[in-house]
């Protein structure tokens, strides 16, 4: 049996709170599906910087997106567009500015270590568009008190980065020891951790056991990413996406027993995982996002 966590969560109404999904992709035709099916932003992904190097044991998806990528979705699609730049360094004003003229609605900053980091682009960005970050580093877990007071559009846990940077290898075990839902309490602004794909697959976690979750820390978003784009290969976005939106629906319905027993059963396959053990390079890089 898996430890219950349950933290007094911040005082918002999240009944009010709709979920948004957000796809990480580039290729006109799909936002386009997509978008109309139901998910709400675009992610364009710079991040490349170092992640190499950093995930070089993982089979992990790193992205090479470029700022014509991020002209030709801005031009193809009217929901929101977000543009993920790489961690603060000699890099950052100019991607900045490059997002920001492109027509980038959001900047997501990873890795993040200190607030006077994310308080340098906040200054660099001013008021042309929203600010959200990626919680990936001890450091930042430390600093979330003070992140958290910051004017940020939201904060993600990045669970593969903040796996590596903790020693844990199994990237779930901040889920699962209760890191991501100490942060979350602290967290005033839109939430999110993981990534989701169709609710009847993911691997090595059910997909059905991540929307639990993440209902039950009252998330706001997600990221459809890598598993997400292989199990709906060959299906239909217009039936697949609305499903998705639908079960996480359905989740805010459980009662209380319900609740309780799908955590239990999410930190049980956590920890069958191997606690700590490293899953098989092939393996490990197959999460739900």
């Amino acid at each position: 049996m898996g430890v219950i966590y349950f933290c007094n969560l911040p005082e918002t109404d999240f009944s009010m709170t709709s979920f948004s999904l957000l796809l990480f992709s580039i290729d006109p035709k799909f936002i386009n599906q997509a978008v109309d099916a139901g998910v709400e932003g675009i992610l364009v992904d710079w991040e490349n910087i170092g992640k190499e190097e950093r995930q070089a044991f993982a089979d992990t998806q790193i992205n090479t997106d470029t700022l014509e990528d991020l002209r030709r979705v801005r031009a193809s699609t009217h929901a929101t567009v977000l543009c993920r730049i790489n961690r603060f360094g000699e890099t950052t004003q100019l991607e900045v500015e490059q997002a920001v003229s492109a027509g980038a609605d959001e900047l997501l900053l990873p890795m993040v270590r200190t607030a006077n980091e994310v308080e340098s682009v906040l200054d660099m960005v001013g008021d042309r568009c929203k600010v959200g970050i990626l919680v990936e580093t001890i450091s930042a877990i430390d600093a979330i008190e003070h992140l958290s007071q910051l004017p940020l559009s939201r904060i993600y846990v990045g669970l593969m980065d903040l796996a590596i940077e903790r020693k844990t290898k199994n990237i779930f075990s901040a889920v699962a020891d209760g890191t991501v839902e100490s942060i979350r309490q602290s967290v005033k602004c839109k939430f999110g951790f993981g990534g989701l794909t169709l609710p009847d697959q993911g691997y090595p976690i059910p997909c059905r056991l991540l929307i639990s979750e993440m209902e039950r820390l009252r998330c706001d978003f997600s990221f459809l990413r890598r598993s997400f784009h292989r199990d709906i290969h060959g299906r239909d976005p217009a039936i697949e996406i609305p499903r998705l939106l639908q079960a996480l629906r359905q989740a805010k319905n459980r009662s209380a027993e319900e609740v309780a027993q799908e955590h239990t059963d999410l930190i049980e396959v956590i920890q069958n995982l191997g606690g700590d053990s490293l899953p098989s390079p092939k393996n490990y890089g197959r999460v739900a996002g």
